[in-house]
Protein backbone atom coordinates (compact mmCIF):
# COMPACT_ATOMS: atom_id res chain seq x y z
CA UNK A 1 0.00 0.00 0.00
CA UNK A 2 1.20 3.24 -1.35
CA UNK A 3 0.63 6.22 2.07
CA UNK A 4 0.50 9.60 1.26
CA UNK A 5 0.76 12.70 3.47
CA UNK A 6 -1.93 15.92 2.55
CA UNK A 7 -1.82 19.25 4.77
CA UNK A 8 -5.28 19.09 5.68
CA UNK A 9 -7.37 22.54 6.58
CA UNK A 10 -4.66 23.40 9.22
CA UNK A 11 -1.58 24.27 7.18
CA UNK A 12 -2.54 28.45 7.37
CA UNK A 13 -3.13 28.23 11.01
CA UNK A 14 0.34 26.41 11.54
CA UNK A 15 2.24 29.04 9.57
CA UNK A 16 5.07 30.18 9.79
CA UNK A 17 6.68 26.60 10.56
CA UNK A 18 4.54 24.74 7.01
CA UNK A 19 5.82 28.46 5.10
CA UNK A 20 9.29 26.08 4.99
CA UNK A 21 7.85 22.52 5.23
CA UNK A 22 4.88 20.16 5.04
CA UNK A 23 2.22 20.05 8.21
CA UNK A 24 3.57 16.26 8.95
CA UNK A 25 7.24 17.53 9.43
CA UNK A 26 6.38 19.33 12.51
CA UNK A 27 8.11 17.95 14.97
CA UNK A 28 6.08 17.30 18.64
CA UNK A 29 7.10 14.86 20.72
CA UNK A 30 10.20 13.09 20.15
CA UNK A 31 9.49 12.82 16.31
CA UNK A 32 7.97 14.53 13.52
CA UNK A 33 4.48 12.89 12.48
CA UNK A 34 5.90 12.06 9.04
CA UNK A 35 8.14 9.82 11.32
CA UNK A 36 5.67 8.51 13.49
CA UNK A 37 3.41 7.53 10.72
CA UNK A 38 6.44 5.70 9.30
CA UNK A 39 7.13 3.66 12.09
CA UNK A 40 3.81 2.83 12.91
CA UNK A 41 3.26 1.79 8.74
CA UNK A 42 6.80 0.47 8.64
CA UNK A 43 7.22 2.09 5.12
CA UNK A 44 8.48 5.85 3.55
CA UNK A 45 5.43 8.29 3.56
CA UNK A 46 5.32 11.06 0.55
CA UNK A 47 3.89 14.44 0.83
CA UNK A 48 0.74 16.29 -0.98
CA UNK A 49 1.51 19.94 -0.05
CA UNK A 50 2.01 23.40 -1.48
CA UNK A 51 3.06 23.42 -5.04
CA UNK A 52 5.98 25.71 -4.18
CA UNK A 53 7.53 23.29 -1.50
CA UNK A 54 6.64 19.83 -3.51
CA UNK A 55 10.07 20.06 -5.54
CA UNK A 56 11.67 19.08 -1.52
CA UNK A 57 8.67 16.90 -0.45
CA UNK A 58 7.20 15.08 -3.80
CA UNK A 59 4.40 13.15 -4.07
CA UNK A 60 4.66 9.22 -5.23
CA UNK A 61 1.15 8.14 -6.57
CA UNK A 62 0.69 4.39 -6.89
CA UNK A 63 -2.09 2.15 -8.02
CA UNK A 64 -3.65 2.36 -4.48
CA UNK A 65 -3.27 5.29 -2.26
CA UNK A 66 -4.16 6.09 0.94
CA UNK A 67 -4.23 9.76 2.11
CA UNK A 68 -3.46 10.61 5.66
CA UNK A 69 -4.54 14.07 7.19
CA UNK A 70 -1.22 15.24 8.28
CA UNK A 71 -2.15 17.24 11.39
CA UNK A 72 -3.60 13.88 13.15
CA UNK A 73 -0.87 11.80 15.16
CA UNK A 74 -1.08 8.18 14.66
CA UNK A 75 -1.97 5.21 17.67
CA UNK A 76 -2.39 1.59 17.62
CA UNK A 77 -6.32 2.22 17.10
CA UNK A 78 -6.27 4.71 14.16
CA UNK A 79 -3.39 2.50 12.00
CA UNK A 80 -5.67 -0.64 12.41
CA UNK A 81 -8.66 1.28 11.18
CA UNK A 82 -5.90 3.06 8.21
CA UNK A 83 -4.72 -0.38 7.20
CA UNK A 84 -8.14 -1.72 6.80
CA UNK A 85 -9.67 0.68 4.55
CA UNK A 86 -11.20 -0.46 1.31
CA UNK A 87 -11.30 1.58 -1.55
CA UNK A 88 -13.36 4.71 -1.05
CA UNK A 89 -13.81 4.18 2.40
CA UNK A 90 -12.79 7.24 4.26
CA UNK A 91 -12.27 7.85 8.51
CA UNK A 92 -13.60 10.93 10.02
CA UNK A 93 -13.33 12.50 13.36
CA UNK A 94 -16.61 14.42 13.42
CA UNK A 95 -16.37 16.81 10.42
CA UNK A 96 -12.45 16.10 9.40
CA UNK A 97 -11.19 13.53 7.79
CA UNK A 98 -8.36 11.35 8.79
CA UNK A 99 -7.57 9.12 6.35
CA UNK A 100 -9.40 7.66 2.78
CA UNK A 101 -8.29 4.65 0.43
CA UNK A 102 -8.74 6.17 -3.26
CA UNK A 103 -7.19 4.61 -6.56
CA UNK A 104 -5.07 6.66 -8.91
CA UNK A 105 -7.49 6.95 -11.90
CA UNK A 106 -9.74 9.06 -9.00
CA UNK A 107 -8.96 12.24 -10.32
CA UNK A 108 -11.50 14.52 -8.04
CA UNK A 109 -12.57 13.19 -4.52
CA UNK A 110 -15.62 14.29 -3.43
CA UNK A 111 -15.68 12.70 0.20
CA UNK A 112 -19.24 12.82 0.92
CA UNK A 113 -19.25 9.98 -1.60
CA UNK A 114 -17.47 8.03 0.31
CA UNK A 115 -18.38 5.09 2.62
CA UNK A 116 -17.85 7.19 6.34
CA UNK A 117 -16.02 5.37 9.17
CA UNK A 118 -16.21 6.89 12.10
CA UNK A 119 -13.34 7.09 14.64
CA UNK A 120 -14.47 8.02 18.27
CA UNK A 121 -11.27 6.59 19.70
CA UNK A 122 -8.38 8.87 21.72
CA UNK A 123 -6.76 11.02 19.17
CA UNK A 124 -4.44 13.56 19.29
CA UNK A 125 -4.10 16.63 16.49
CA UNK A 126 -2.70 20.03 16.46
CA UNK A 127 -4.81 22.52 14.76
CA UNK A 128 -2.81 25.77 15.63
CA UNK A 129 0.58 26.64 16.67
CA UNK A 130 0.32 26.37 20.47
CA UNK A 131 -1.04 23.19 20.72
CA UNK A 132 2.22 22.47 19.55
CA UNK A 133 3.94 22.57 23.34
CA UNK A 134 0.62 22.57 24.84
CA UNK A 135 0.21 18.54 23.74
CA UNK A 136 3.77 17.93 23.25
CA UNK A 137 3.61 16.14 26.75
CA UNK A 138 1.12 13.35 25.51
CA UNK A 139 2.95 13.44 22.27
CA UNK A 140 6.35 12.43 23.90
CA UNK A 141 4.55 9.48 26.30
CA UNK A 142 3.29 8.12 23.15
CA UNK A 143 6.47 8.21 21.16
CA UNK A 144 8.50 7.39 24.66
CA UNK A 145 6.18 4.28 24.30
CA UNK A 146 7.26 3.88 20.62
CA UNK A 147 10.46 3.97 20.59
CA UNK A 148 11.72 2.19 23.61
CA UNK A 149 9.29 -0.85 23.49
CA UNK A 150 11.59 -4.05 23.55
CA UNK A 151 14.93 -2.11 23.62
CA UNK A 152 17.55 -2.16 26.04
CA UNK A 153 18.57 1.41 27.79
CA UNK A 154 22.30 2.48 27.93
CA UNK A 155 23.29 1.89 31.52
CA UNK A 156 23.20 5.43 33.46
CA UNK A 157 26.43 6.65 35.26
CA UNK A 158 26.71 6.34 38.74
CA UNK A 159 27.51 9.93 38.97
CA UNK A 160 23.72 11.08 38.28
CA UNK A 161 21.11 11.76 40.47
CA UNK A 162 18.10 9.56 39.03
CA UNK A 163 14.56 9.71 40.19
CA UNK A 164 12.41 6.78 38.46
CA UNK A 165 14.53 5.56 36.41
CA UNK A 166 11.67 3.29 34.89
CA UNK A 167 11.28 6.11 33.00
CA UNK A 168 14.15 7.02 31.78
CA UNK A 169 15.86 5.46 28.14
CA UNK A 170 19.48 6.31 27.13
CA UNK A 171 20.38 5.46 23.15
CA UNK A 172 23.59 4.13 22.78
CA UNK A 173 26.56 7.04 22.28
CA UNK A 174 24.40 9.74 24.41
CA UNK A 175 26.86 10.90 27.45
CA UNK A 176 25.80 12.49 30.77
CA UNK A 177 27.67 12.64 33.95
CA UNK A 178 26.88 14.80 37.29
CA UNK A 179 23.08 15.51 36.11
CA UNK A 180 19.86 15.09 37.81
CA UNK A 181 17.31 13.49 36.04
CA UNK A 182 14.05 13.61 37.49
CA UNK A 183 11.72 11.22 35.36
CA UNK A 184 8.65 10.81 37.95
CA UNK A 185 6.41 13.57 36.28
CA UNK A 186 6.58 12.21 32.93
CA UNK A 187 9.50 10.35 30.91
CA UNK A 188 12.97 11.36 29.90
CA UNK A 189 14.46 10.11 26.53
CA UNK A 190 17.95 11.01 25.43
CA UNK A 191 18.62 10.18 21.69
CA UNK A 192 21.56 8.90 20.23
CA UNK A 193 25.24 10.77 20.38
CA UNK A 194 22.94 13.33 22.60
CA UNK A 195 25.07 15.08 25.27
CA UNK A 196 24.32 16.63 28.95
CA UNK A 197 26.81 18.37 30.30
CA UNK A 198 27.41 18.61 34.54
CA UNK A 199 25.38 20.20 36.66
CA UNK A 200 21.96 20.22 34.45
CA UNK A 201 18.76 19.48 36.36
CA UNK A 202 15.85 17.97 33.80
CA UNK A 203 12.31 17.27 34.74
CA UNK A 204 10.50 15.28 32.32
CA UNK A 205 8.48 14.69 30.16
CA UNK A 206 11.44 15.79 28.25
CA UNK A 207 12.53 14.46 24.58
CA UNK A 208 16.65 15.14 23.63
CA UNK A 209 17.10 14.26 20.16
CA UNK A 210 20.40 12.35 18.63
CA UNK A 211 23.14 15.00 18.78
CA UNK A 212 21.66 17.35 21.06
CA UNK A 213 23.39 19.13 23.69
CA UNK A 214 22.03 20.61 26.97
CA UNK A 215 24.95 22.95 28.09
CA UNK A 216 26.42 23.31 31.39
CA UNK A 217 24.08 23.96 34.47
CA UNK A 218 20.96 23.85 32.26
CA UNK A 219 17.43 23.95 33.77
CA UNK A 220 14.42 22.47 31.82
CA UNK A 221 10.98 22.04 32.67
CA UNK A 222 9.06 19.50 30.55
CA UNK A 223 7.32 19.01 28.43
CA UNK A 224 10.05 19.79 26.27
CA UNK A 225 11.27 18.64 23.10
CA UNK A 226 14.85 19.44 21.82
CA UNK A 227 15.39 18.37 18.55
CA UNK A 228 18.62 17.07 17.00
CA UNK A 229 21.42 19.01 16.37
CA UNK A 230 20.05 22.11 18.93
CA UNK A 231 22.26 23.40 21.96
CA UNK A 232 19.98 24.50 24.77
CA UNK A 233 21.16 26.32 27.95
CA UNK A 234 19.74 28.12 30.35
CA UNK A 235 16.08 27.80 31.54
CA UNK A 236 13.66 26.19 29.25
CA UNK A 237 10.16 25.33 30.01
CA UNK A 238 7.05 23.34 27.75
CA UNK A 239 9.09 23.88 24.91
CA UNK A 240 9.96 22.29 20.90
CA UNK A 241 12.67 23.43 19.18
CA UNK A 242 12.57 21.68 16.04
CA UNK A 243 16.01 21.01 15.12
CA UNK A 244 19.26 22.67 14.20
CA UNK A 245 18.55 26.17 16.40
CA UNK A 246 20.53 26.71 19.39
CA UNK A 247 19.87 28.51 23.05
CA UNK A 248 23.02 28.38 24.03
CA UNK A 249 23.22 30.64 26.83
CA UNK A 250 21.27 31.66 30.01
CA UNK A 251 17.67 33.19 29.30
CA UNK A 252 14.10 32.13 29.77
CA UNK A 253 12.38 29.91 26.98
CA UNK A 254 8.92 29.06 27.49
CA UNK A 255 5.53 27.65 26.21
CA UNK A 256 7.55 28.23 23.18
CA UNK A 257 8.15 26.77 19.47
CA UNK A 258 11.18 27.45 17.87
CA UNK A 259 11.94 26.23 14.09
CA UNK A 260 14.62 25.17 12.36
CA UNK A 261 18.38 26.82 11.77
CA UNK A 262 17.27 29.70 14.28
CA UNK A 263 19.59 31.27 17.22
CA UNK A 264 18.27 32.93 20.05
CA UNK A 265 21.25 34.91 21.60
CA UNK A 266 22.63 35.25 24.96
CA UNK A 267 20.15 36.23 27.85
CA UNK A 268 17.38 36.56 25.14
CA UNK A 269 14.36 35.85 27.39
CA UNK A 270 10.77 35.54 26.58
CA UNK A 271 7.47 36.29 28.67
CA UNK A 272 4.87 33.23 28.77
CA UNK A 273 2.68 34.86 30.82
CA UNK A 274 0.88 38.47 30.85
CA UNK A 275 0.76 40.89 33.63
CA UNK A 276 -2.45 41.23 34.37
CA UNK A 277 -2.96 37.25 33.88
CA UNK A 278 -5.21 37.64 30.75
CA UNK A 279 -5.61 35.17 27.74
CA UNK A 280 -2.53 35.46 25.27
CA UNK A 281 -3.81 36.30 21.56
CA UNK A 282 -1.36 35.43 18.92
CA UNK A 283 -1.48 36.77 15.64
CA UNK A 284 -3.12 34.63 12.96
CA UNK A 285 -1.91 34.58 9.52
CA UNK A 286 -5.06 32.77 8.86
CA UNK A 287 -7.62 35.64 9.73
CA UNK A 288 -4.55 38.18 9.38
CA UNK A 289 -5.52 39.29 13.12
CA UNK A 290 -4.66 38.12 16.61
CA UNK A 291 -6.61 35.52 18.05
CA UNK A 292 -7.44 34.21 21.19
CA UNK A 293 -5.55 31.21 22.39
CA UNK A 294 -7.30 29.87 25.19
CA UNK A 295 -3.89 29.65 27.02
CA UNK A 296 -2.99 31.87 30.06
CA UNK A 297 0.55 30.62 29.14
CA UNK A 298 1.87 30.99 25.48
CA UNK A 299 5.49 32.34 24.77
CA UNK A 300 7.29 32.85 21.14
CA UNK A 301 6.70 31.55 18.04
CA UNK A 302 9.70 31.38 15.91
CA UNK A 303 10.01 30.49 11.94
CA UNK A 304 13.03 28.89 10.64
CA UNK A 305 16.13 30.64 9.90
CA UNK A 306 14.80 33.42 12.55
CA UNK A 307 17.71 35.11 14.67
CA UNK A 308 17.76 37.60 17.84
CA UNK A 309 21.02 39.42 19.61
CA UNK A 310 22.06 38.88 22.71
CA UNK A 311 19.37 40.60 25.68
CA UNK A 312 16.37 40.37 23.36
CA UNK A 313 13.03 40.27 25.04
CA UNK A 314 9.99 39.25 23.44
CA UNK A 315 6.55 39.91 24.78
CA UNK A 316 4.29 37.52 25.90
CA UNK A 317 2.43 35.88 22.65
CA UNK A 318 5.27 36.91 20.24
CA UNK A 319 5.09 35.61 16.26
CA UNK A 320 8.50 35.61 13.80
CA UNK A 321 8.31 34.50 10.40
CA UNK A 322 10.74 32.99 8.94
CA UNK A 323 14.56 34.42 8.14
CA UNK A 324 13.74 37.02 10.45
CA UNK A 325 16.83 39.06 12.55
CA UNK A 326 15.85 41.00 15.44
CA UNK A 327 18.17 43.08 17.93
CA UNK A 328 18.59 46.32 20.45
CA UNK A 329 16.84 46.94 23.11
CA UNK A 330 13.24 47.16 24.46
CA UNK A 331 10.28 44.88 23.27
CA UNK A 332 10.08 44.64 19.66
CA UNK A 333 6.27 44.14 18.61
CA UNK A 334 4.15 41.04 18.64
CA UNK A 335 4.54 39.93 15.72
CA UNK A 336 7.70 40.01 13.07
CA UNK A 337 6.92 39.67 9.82
CA UNK A 338 8.93 37.27 7.85
CA UNK A 339 12.70 38.78 6.18
CA UNK A 340 12.53 41.48 9.29
CA UNK A 341 15.17 42.93 10.39
CA UNK A 342 15.32 45.14 13.41
CA UNK A 343 13.84 45.44 16.66
CA UNK A 344 11.83 47.90 19.04
CA UNK A 345 12.63 51.19 17.13
CA UNK A 346 11.64 49.50 13.82
CA UNK A 347 12.18 47.09 11.14
CA UNK A 348 13.61 47.23 7.40
CA UNK A 349 13.38 44.64 4.82
CA UNK A 350 16.18 41.84 5.08
CA UNK A 351 17.10 41.15 1.61
CA UNK A 352 17.69 37.59 0.69
CA UNK A 353 21.02 37.74 -0.38
CA UNK A 354 22.21 38.96 2.98
CA UNK A 355 19.66 36.45 4.32
CA UNK A 356 20.63 33.48 2.38
CA UNK A 357 24.64 34.63 2.51
CA UNK A 358 24.21 33.12 6.58
CA UNK A 359 22.32 30.56 6.02
CA UNK A 360 24.75 28.87 3.85
CA UNK A 361 26.98 30.07 6.49
CA UNK A 362 25.02 28.26 9.25
CA UNK A 363 24.27 25.61 7.85
CA UNK A 364 27.39 24.57 6.60
CA UNK A 365 28.84 24.56 10.20
CA UNK A 366 26.09 21.28 10.62
CA UNK A 367 27.75 19.79 7.58
CA UNK A 368 24.10 20.58 5.93
CA UNK A 369 23.90 21.83 2.38
CA UNK A 370 22.07 25.01 1.30
CA UNK A 371 20.45 23.82 -1.88
CA UNK A 372 18.96 25.17 -4.36
CA UNK A 373 15.41 23.85 -3.59
CA UNK A 374 15.80 25.41 0.17
CA UNK A 375 16.87 29.38 -1.72
CA UNK A 376 13.39 28.45 -4.00
CA UNK A 377 11.57 28.16 -1.08
CA UNK A 378 12.89 31.08 0.87
CA UNK A 379 12.74 33.26 -2.26
CA UNK A 380 8.84 32.03 -2.45
CA UNK A 381 8.10 32.83 1.45
CA UNK A 382 10.21 36.45 0.78
CA UNK A 383 7.40 37.34 -2.10
CA UNK A 384 4.53 35.71 -0.22
CA UNK A 385 5.15 37.73 2.85
CA UNK A 386 6.07 41.29 1.10
CA UNK A 387 2.22 42.13 2.31
CA UNK A 388 3.27 42.03 5.88
CA UNK A 389 6.33 43.73 5.94
CA UNK A 390 4.48 46.66 4.02
CA UNK A 391 1.84 47.07 7.19
CA UNK A 392 5.10 47.17 9.31
CA UNK A 393 7.55 49.09 8.07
Amino acid sequence: MNYILFDGPFRNQLLPFTYTRPVADIRIGILTIREKWEKYLGITTTSITEDYLSEKYPMVELEDNILINGAYLPNPELVALINNLKNNEAIFNGDQVIAFYTKDYQEEINLNAFDAIEYNGPILNIENTWEIFSKNGEAIRQDFELLTKDKICQAISNSNNIIAPENIFIEEGAKLEFVTLNASKGPIYIGAHAEIMEGSIIRGPLALCDNATIKLGAKIYGPTTIGPFCKVGGEVSNSVLFGYSNKGHDGFLGNSVIGEWCNLGADTNNSNLKNNYAEVRLWNYETERFSETGLQFCGLMMGDHSKCGINTMFNTGTVVGVNANIFGSGFPRNFIPSYSWGGHSGFVTYLTKKAFEVAKVVMKRRGVEFTDQDREILEFVYEETKKYRRNSD
